[in-house]
């Protein structure tokens, strides 16, 4: 509309356009379908942000494809605070979701909101910690289409005391191709990006690349060496990321673009080193049973949630949210089977 001076100018010059980027079949969408959109999302309790309005996140106009609207839902006065990306692995470990909780408790104290991505593990652990200070969750769908579906009571909380939003239509079920597409607007609405858990080939990592082409600030929480869940932090942090321990890290990391007073943590609830992984946030299936040894959901829960650097036993029990009764006798049938070691104290590490 800038360039060719009103939209029906620009909504006139798009075929050419789309024909000189070697699309032959494009028209713009019709009235009808334009204004079936509008209703679809009214229906659905959002509101529509055009790129003109001042709530629209002026960041985001950093990006080369910023998106021209947002569909959202909740309290769009959040899109004009400081925000702070925190993404991570979707099969976390029990320590990489609760280095995820303090540093969204952290930042959410320090008056920053917390931006992620809404998917299992360090994500939905990021949201839950900000929901009071402040949370946004950008989706790969439309800001009505959950996914994961076991994040629907979250997503329903974010919409009440926080905010979702999407540039897709309403509807829109999340493809593959829509997630990068969704990190690119996580890294664009943030002063910075945080990594707290990545493998060495994954999403997460691909928003940390998106911040750096946008100039943002990349932190990343280090992890074990050997611990494949940690691969992809401990290379950012190898090309030039901040090492991230805590929130004050990531405060004085940001201090010439958010000038807030320190926080204190509070205690560390394990290592200092943390690992990157993947295992679920999402309530856990049902054990197959003392028999299925290994091999059972169960059995699989707690190795998720175990790395290199060990971590108490009722620590683990109250991240599975299982019986005592119940995880013990796996975590035993596992130290025999070799899968895990104890070491003092009780303390619980992968084999």
């Amino acid at each position: 509309m800038a360039e060719h001076g009103s939209p029906r100018a620009a909504l006139a010059a798009l075929p050419a356009i789309a024909r000189a980027a070697g699309v032959a079949d494009y028209a713009p969408c019709t009235e009808a379908e334009a204004r079936a959109e509008l209703a679809a999302g009214r229906a659905a309790g959002a509101f529509l942000l055009r790129a003109d309005d001042s709530r629209y996140p002026a960041r985001l106009h950093d990006l080369p494809d910023a998106p021209p609207v947002l569909w959202c839902m909740g309290e769009a006065a959040l899109l004009g605070r400081p925000m702070v990306a925190l993404v991570g692995a979707r099969n976390a470990s029990s320590v990489g979701l609760r280095m995820a909780r303090r540093l969204a408790e952290g930042l959410g104290a320090a008056g920053a909101v917390v931006v992620s991505g809404l998917a299992r593990g360090i994500d939905a652990a990021a949201h839950a910690a900000a929901l009071g200070p402040g949370t946004v969750a950008v989706m790969a769908g439309g800001v009505d289409s959950i996914y994961p579906p076991e994040n629907a009571e979250l997503a329903a909380a974010i919409a009440a005391q926080g905010l979702r939003l999407s540039e897709r239509p309403p509807g829109t079920e999340a493809r593959a191709r829509d997630f990068p597409a969704r990190n690119r607007i996580v890294a664009g609405m943030a002063l910075g990006v945080v990594v707290v858990e990545a493998a060495v080939r994954s999403g997460s990592l691909l928003t940390a690349r998106d911040a750096l082409d946008l100039g943002r600030a990349v932190m990343a929480v280090p992890g074990h060496p050997v611990d494949p869940r940690a691969g992809g932090c401990n290379q950012l942090i190898r090309e030039g990321a901040t090492l991230v321990r805590d929130a004050a890290d990531v405060l004085e990391a940001l201090a010439e673009v958010l000038p807030v007073a320190g926080v204190s943590p509070g205690p560390e609830p394990g290592p200092r080193i943390v690992r990157g992984e993947t295992a679920t946030a999402a309530p856990l299936p049902p054990s197959r049973g003392p028999g299925a040894g290994a091999a059972g959901a169960l059995a699989e829960a707690i190795l998720a949630r175990l790395g290199v650097a060990p971590i108490p036993e009722d620590q683990l029990i109250r991240d599975l949210a299982r019986p005592a009764s119940e995880v013990a006798p796996e975590v035993v049938a596992l130290e025999l089977a070799g899968a895990i070691r104890r070491g003092a104290g009780g303390m619980l590490a992968r084999g």
